[in-house]
């Protein structure tokens, strides 16, 4: 039984371990490539089949200062991830993560109904997030959430975002599979600049605009620290409260990997 669990215990650091580099390895591309010189390029997108073209789109350098940024909690996460599991706390009231991300342009539910049309935008992001009250009698705590991330593929920005998370720990089926539904609806992001696919027929748009994630985390019973999770990560104008441009905002369908200590 010692050597089972010295073995399953050897086999979890060593995919942290596989995981971790490959995070680097993409934050590093992330933190290099999408950084481009300013350029003024003609763009044409197609929403609900309608084509519309947005002349002279202005592609931002985002500097070294972002992607430095990008590579330091890259670091960090592989620091997190190369622990042994019994070298951190039991209690979580942190976490670090990471999660890709595709972008598609119908509501947020779309998604789910089969009538989401992904476009060739793409979202690599690093998330955090720490627990600020937690119930004593219900499965149930809140957590600030907190997220960087690139944007790249039609339009080529950075985002930041926090959201107040409230956190549901407990399911029937939670001593097969662990299982968290995480939502946040009261949040507020802010881009590098405003994204073509946010802006009204009018041409305008908004760099901050509310933020909304609804998240759906499983892990094992017996190891919780480690999550892997799917997102939906929103950005809108809060039924036009923010703004009147008649823009949905911004819609990605994401995958991603959280620790959490």
């Amino acid at each position: 039984m010692l050597n089972g669990e010295s073995g399953n215990g050897s086999s979890l650091v060593i995919l942290r371990f596989l995981i971790a580099n490959f995070v680097i390895r993409e934050l590093n591309e992330a933190s290099t490539s999408y950084f481009i010189p300013v350029t003024r390029i003609p763009t044409v997108y197609c929403i609900e089949g309608q084509e519309m073209k947005q002349r002279n789109r202005i592609d931002l350098h985002r500097g070294p200062i972002v992607g430095s940024a990008l590579k330091l909690l890259g670091i960090l996460l592989f620091g997190f991830l190369a622990l042994p599991s019994s070298a951190l706390a039991a209690e979580f009231d942190s976490s670090i993560g990471v999660y890709v991300g595709k972008y598609y342009d119908s509501e947020p539910a779309g998604w789910t109904q089969g009538r989401a049309n992904y476009l060739e935008q793409h979202m690599v992001a690093l998330t955090a997030s720490k627990t600020i009250w937690r119930s004593q009698s219900l499965p149930m705590s809140l957590e600030i959430d907190g997220m960087i991330g690139q944007q790249f593929g039609v339009d080529s920005l950075t985002e930041i975002a926090v959201v107040p998370v409230l956190r549901w720990s407990s399911f029937p089926w939670k001593d097969t599979l662990q299982t968290d539904l995480r939502l946040g609806p009261l949040g507020v992001s802010y881009t590098s600049s405003i994204s073509s696919l946010e802006r009204g027929p009018s041409g305008k748009g908004s760099q901050t605009l509310g933020f909304l994630i609804i998240e759906l985390a499983v892990s094992r019973p017996s190891n919780k620290a480690d999550e892997f999770f799917m997102r939906l990560h929103h950005r809108c104008a809060v039924y036009d409260r923010i703004n009147d441009y008649g823009a949905n905002g911004e819609d990605y369908f994401s995958l991603g990997y959280r620790h959490r200590f």
